[in-house]
């Protein structure tokens, strides 16, 4: 199971429109994720004091064919990088933080 954290608005508007498209596919040309192992250096190093998030549990089998890339994104570490919007139907659970 991968993991997406994201605002709880963001949510609620990709809930409406059946898929999160963050700022990051548009500025990068990927949705971030990363893996249970990861998330909580990617809640530190990025949303430390952050409030109002979610973190969605993604089923990477329903994601996309082909779309899922893992690369190197801190030094020696690959995370997993989706290159298409994430489709709600592979997310199967949404936990408030």
């Amino acid at each position: 199971m991968l993991r997406h954290v994201c605002s709880a608005a963001e949510h609620e508007e990709a809930v409406i429109a059946g898929a999160l498209r963050p700022p990051s596919l548009d500025a990068m040309g990927f949705v971030h994720l990363c893996t249970a192992g990861q998330l909580p250096g990617v809640l530190d190093r990025y949303y430390a004091g952050a409030v109002g998030l979610v973190v969605l549990h993604v089923d990477p089998a329903r994601l996309p064919t082909g779309a899922l890339v893992w690369e190197e994104g801190e030094p020696g570490e690959d995370f997993p990088h989706l290159y298409a919007p994430l489709p709600l139907g592979a997310v199967v659970a949404v936990d408030e933080r």
